[in-house]
């Protein structure tokens, strides 16, 4: 031990670093092959004659001759030093790394080491992972076509910067030449390490067939089963190769074949696996198993003529496959290389041969093989992570099973994804796809869960199990051996020490674990045993060994069971292939049975970043874009096909749901009367089936197509059962919310799309089919948490409410907006017209009897059940923006008003002064101009004020349904207003009414609306006083105007309607509320003006009376009601002391205690 040479510490420092040399060569071959990644001083045009002079040259490239063609270097020296040194560095980071392995090379083959991968394990694999990593890199190496371009434009600006080469350039160049076909001098390099490397593959002999067994086999051997022996069941996991149980077959395959030429060049999967049943490695390593047999024997070949075992060995390991991996997705043609180099060698012939055979058999047998090895395994796999998750105890003494398992699942995988992208030409491609690829991964990530969440029942297992069991037997196993220096006797005893401390309560306390330094010591003295001259020779102790191994893994258990998943289940080969990742989902999903399996495509993203290595940080950003990339692509498509799933059977329920509206049962109900009356029922062209009939059914195993989106439905939301979140990178992907994402965007057009709405036609659907349309919809989405974990009640809260808004989170416009712009486009401008007419003793709009009918029914759309449907819809925002719209044609009509004011502005003075003189009062409105205009825009805003009124009233109602304990405080707040109250707070209170839809003394929003609309609001009194006195001499205005609606045949007054036939009665709710919004904007009295108001409609109504044409104002009568309308209002009842009295002689009088006379209206009832 004195005089060892560190050969486990090398070994373990030289294969990660040569690993993260491999992943360095890797990156620079593909960026320099990539237009869009490429270098710029590569693809610079002025760059190009001196690229293709140094390529030419190299590497004896004339640097200080007036060359022509290096003048663009010249130029540009400090900016291509800048470009290339990066480059530069890592081409020597190549040669130190081959230094390096030299020297190790050489020393283990000086001390004459002993390798047996099942004694000293870890000694063996690490100095075969050293191998192949070397080769890999090597190879790597020559298959970059711009490594001269990159390593000449370096010296040469060098050269001319500081006037000399690079030190290194020589030794750099001539590796670059010696490598040019990298098999023939990779050959010679390994001819004086042929004796330890054959010794090394040969130990293989036992592991590899084992493991490279056919399905039949396995099937008769029940492999992985844990229910074929249910008596041993709780027995632990054990055997003589605990570490090559879970090998890669790919690993063990490129051990033992041989790495291609360097002039083979090809970008796609290929990790040919050749594993015996026993062992796994991580993904460089995984890559290693397949590639050591088949690059050791290329290395050392000539033990194929000389030793028939190594012949076998090579020949099992070129059937298995036809491709295997260098590195990701860099790959060899095995076959091709293995034959061009032996080709050249003279007693050969037969090897050749033996590889054309080979070839022929991996193209005729091997897909079929690896296809039913991929189907055993789903049922495998399945079945074990039912038991096993039924039985998580269970885990503790089979955890090697999971690994197993996990292994040579990875492994078929990985051969099946280099081989789908170089598919050979057979009669049979279909050995190549497998569209059932998500089971299998599903079930892998299953069982790293399990792992994962159980790892406390693993980790207090095998604790006690080192402490009671193999401290136990390794002390046993030390007091045995007849040779024991004391060095090693001091490290063993060391082991047993550490293991018999342990105990339970380390685990209950959640002490951290590390037994790191016990299996690096152990590799130490495998290193240490492994020397010929040793003073304790490990192969003279296999039991030593085999206690050891298993030990090592029992520590892993305890402390490094992710780093075991990661080396059993990285799949992250998918990262460089997306392709064939988006093929086999695209595959997958077609299927029905494999749609609960779907979550494993986006699981498997999370593995991506297993791949980065620490010398090559300028791959990280891209590898965590492509794993965000594909996992989201995943996570759509899923969620896409679920809610799409989902919203078909909403569809399915809505149809059902519509045969049950009112309008449906017309013809039954007609029927009925025809039978009632003993009268022949009137023959139907088409007889419907009754709702319900589609449940009956006189044999459950037919099906409808409601049963099977059920059925669809239950199995893709069984995928969301994988995991709750998926880590990649640093992003924590929940899956369900892509769900939620999806169903939010096609729920609201769905809505949308199910309002109808015709912007050219004006057509749009009732909203109570809406109402009842969408809440069909919000009862079948309720039952979706059943499958899947949604928050429906927040998915449904969010569509709604925007819907209640204008326009949605993405811009489009929704119900609001819809509903909006019908009922003001449509509606309501057939109302200002007198097309349509408000029916207060309906509390509806209907339609005038008219040659021009509009294109539909007034109270289908404003009666109180359909108001109330749409209150349901648009809630109290939307109803404050339809409020909102109808406040601007309100204050629209009222700036016309203002106008026809102005112009009749004297005059309107001089009758206010003179009301109570009749003949004057004659002659002055005579000289009025625009009356009827002006009642015409009163009536407008009427109309528009009616119908907010009774949309607000319908809210009212809602809203006291669905949340009375907020109404009620609501009302008491609006009681404890009174006249006394600040118009401020008064104001703040009635928004507040109003927006829960209660009616106010002033409406709020018509305050808000008229003081937006007055542009120039000076700070001296001109401007104020001018406003006021407009507001004033309109009412004069609108009370002396009046009369003249008695011409007005249209002004007849309908007791079946309760109002006008030309809806002048909504002047009074015009009248009360613009003068009351008007009045409280300037903060002046609103009962002083309104009496005044009713004093100039008193007077001229009494005129109207006394008119001796009577028979031109036939409709005298209806307008005297009007006034009763305009003094019906909350404003009026104010009044101090007034009254209206009916006496027996049908005369009204107006009384007022306040004043000394009586004024008289005769009204002719």
């Amino acid at each position: 031990m004195e005089n060892h040479q560190k050969l486990a510490e090398k070994l373990t420092i030289l294969n990660d670093r040569g690993n993260g040399v491999l992943i360095r060569m890797n990156y620079i071959k593909k960026i320099c092959a990539d237009v869009k990644l490429r270098p710029p001083i590569l693809t610079d045009k002025i760059m190009e004659p001196a690229i293709k002079y140094i390529t030419k040259k190299f590497p004896n490239i004339d640097f200080r001759g007036n060359i022509q063609s290096l003048i663009s270097i010249q130029r540009q020296k400090s900016e291509v030093m800048e470009a290339t040194t990066s480059y530069y560095d890592s081409f020597l980071d190549v040669i130190e790394f081959r230094d390096h392995v030299y020297e190790l090379l050489n020393t283990i083959d000086a001390s004459q080491c002993f390798f047996d991968i099942t004694i000293n394990f870890d000694f063996t694999k690490s100095y075969l992972d050293l191998i192949i990593t070397y080769t890999s890199v090597i190879v790597t190496l020559a298959r970059i076509d711009e490594k001269k371009a990159l390593v000449g434009m370096f010296n040469c600006a060098h050269e001319m910067t500081k006037g000399s080469r690079d030190p290194s350039y020589p030794r750099l160049s001539q590796m670059f030449v010696e490598y040019e076909h990298p098999w023939k001098k990779l050959t010679e390099e390994f001819g004086p390490h042929t004796k330890l490397v054959t010794a090394a593959l040969l130990s293989l002999r036992m592991i590899y067939p084992r493991r490279n067994l056919p399905v039949e086999q396995w099937r008769s051997a029940q492999l992985l089963s844990l229910l074929n022996a249910s008596a041993t069941m709780l027995d632990p996991a054990c055997c003589a190769t605990m570490a090559c149980e879970y090998l890669s077959l790919e690993v063990m395959e490129r051990w033992i074949i041989s790495k291609c030429s360097s002039h083979l060049r090809m970008t796609t999967i290929s990790v040919i696996l050749l594993v015996n049943n026993n062992t796994i490695l991580g993904d460089n390593n995984l890559n290693a198993a397949v590639f050591v047999p088949a690059v050791g024997f290329l290395l050392c070949h000539s033990s194929l003529n000389s030793n028939p075992s190594s012949q076998e060995l090579w020949k099992m390991a070129l059937r298995s496959g036809l491709y295997i991996t260098v590195t990701r997705d860099e790959l060899l043609s095995i076959h091709k290389v293995s034959e061009d180099l032996f080709d050249g060698i003279k007693g050969y012939g037969k090897r050749v041969a033996d590889i054309k055979e080979c070839r022929d058999h991996a193209i005729a047998h091997s897909g079929a093989l690896h296809r039913e090895r991929r189907h055993f395994l789903r049922g495998a796999l399945k079945e074990l992570a039912t038991v096993l998750e039924d039985e998580p105890g269970l885990l503790g003494p089979k955890a090697l099973f999971v690994f197993m398992a996990l292994s040579f699942s990875r492994d078929e995988v990985q051969w099946l994804v280099r081989h789908s992208e170089n598919m050979p030409k057979i009669k049979q491609p279909e050995d190549y796809i497998d569209n059932q690829m998500a089971e299998l991964l599903f079930h892998m990530e299953k069982l790293k869960g399990l792992m994962r969440k159980y790892h406390y029942v693993v980790q207090r297992y095998h604790i006690q199990y080192l402490a009671q069991f193999d401290a136990l037997v390794l002390n046993d196993t030390i007091q045995n051996m007849h040779v024991c220096p004391e060095e090693e006797s001091v490290l063993l005893s060391s082991f047993v020490s550490t293991l018999s401390v342990l105990s339970v309560k380390q685990v209950e306390s959640k002490e951290e674990f590390d037994f790191r330094a016990v299996r690096l010591d152990w590799l130490r003295l495998q290193a240490y045993t492994s020397v010929n001259k040793a003073p304790l020779l490990i192969k003279d102790y296999p039991d030593l060994a085999k206690v050891m191994n298993m030990i090592q893994f029992h520590t892993k258990m305890v402390d490094a069971t992710e780093e075991l998943l990661q080396e059993t289940s990285n799949v992250s080969i998918f990262c460089f292939y997306p392709r064939v990742f988006e093929k086999m989902f695209c595959q997958s999903s077609e299927q029905m049975t494999m749609k609960r399996y779907l979550m494993a495509f986006p699981s498997v993203c999370s593995h991506f970043h297993w791949c980065r290595h620490t010398l090559c940080p300028e791959e990280e950003e891209a590898i965590e874009k492509r794993s965000l990339r594909s996992c989201v692509t995943f996570l759509e498509q899923i969620a896409s096909q679920t809610s799409a799933i989902m919203l078909e059977i909403c569809a399915e329920q809505c149809n059902l749901n519509d045969q049950l509206l009112p309008k449906h049962c017309v013809e039954a109900i007609s029927a009925a009367r025809y039978r009632k009356q003993k009268k022949a029922v009137p023959k139907r062209r088409v007889q419907k089936e009754k709702p319900g009939g589609e449940s009956l059914r006189k044999d459950r195993i037919i099906t409808t197509n409601m049963d099977k989106m059920h059925l669809m439905l239950t199995e893709i939301c069984s995928s969301y059962s994988l995991c709750s979140d998926i880590l990649v990178y640093e992003h924590i992907i929940v899956p369900t919310e892509f769900l939620s994402s999806h169903l939010e965007i096609r729920l609201s057009e769905i809505i949308v799309r199910m309002a109808n709405y015709n912007q050219t036609t004006q057509e749009i659907a009732r909203p109570t089919e809406l109402l009842a349309g969408v809440t069909a919809y919000g009862a079948s989405l309720q039952t979706l948490p059943n499958y899947v974990t949604v928050d429906m009640a927040r998915l449904l809260k969010n569509v709604l409410l925007q819907q209640t808004q204008p326009l949605d989170s993405r811009g489009v416009p929704t119900l609001t907006n819809f509903y909006t712009n019908w009922y003001l486009e449509s509606l309501l401008r057939l109302a200002s017209n007198s097309l349509v007419v408000h029916c207060p003793a309906m509390h509806c709009f209907v339609n005038q009897i008219s040659d021009n009918n509009p294109a539909f029914r007034a109270e289908e759309f404003s009666d109180i059940s359909e108001l109330r449907a749409l209150a349901e819809l648009l809630g109290p925002y939307g109803l404050k923006f339809l409020s909102e719209n109808l406040m601007w044609h309100v204050t629209s009509q009222v700036s016309e008003l203002k106008k026809l004011v102005v112009e009749n502005m004297d005059v309107l003075v001089q009758m206010r002064n003179n009301f109570d003189k009749a003949e004057e009062m004659a002659n002055l409105k005579r000289m009025l101009t625009g009356g009827e205009n002006l009642l015409k825009r009163m009536t407008i805003i009427g109309v528009i004020l009616s119908f907010r009124w009774m949309a607000q009233d319908c809210l009212k109602e809602v809203l006291q349904k669905h949340c009375p304990f907020l109404m009620g405080p609501i009302e008491s707040l609006k009681d404890c207003i009174s006249p006394d109250t600040d118009i401020k707070v008064t104001l703040s209170v009635f928004e507040l009414a109003s927006a829960a839809g209660m009616s106010c003394d002033v409406d709020p929003a018509l305050v808000s609306a008229i003081r937006s609309m007055q542009t120039e609001i000076y700070a001296d009194n001109t401007s104020i006083d001018t406003e006021y006195k407009l507001s004033c001499l309109l009412l004069v205005f609108i009370a002396v105007s009046l009369p003249s609606l008695a011409l007005d045949p249209n002004s007849s007054y309908s007791r079946e309607h309760g109002g006008h036939n030309n809806n002048v009665h909504c002047l009074a709710l015009a009248i009360n509320h613009v003068a009351a919004a008007m009045l409280t904007v300037q903060n002046k009295n609103i009962e002083q003006h309104l009496k005044e108001f009713l004093l100039l409609a008193s007077s001229a109504l009494l005129q109207l009376g006394k008119n001796e044409q009577k028979a031109e104002s036939k409709n005298r009568e209806s307008v005297y009601l009007l006034l009763h309308m305009v003094r019906s209002h909350r404003f009026h009842e104010m009044l101090h002391g007034t009254v209206w009295k009916v006496n027996s002689a049908t005369k009204l009088k107006f009384i007022s205690t306040s004043r000394v006379s009586f004024i008289l209206i005769e009204l002719h009832l």
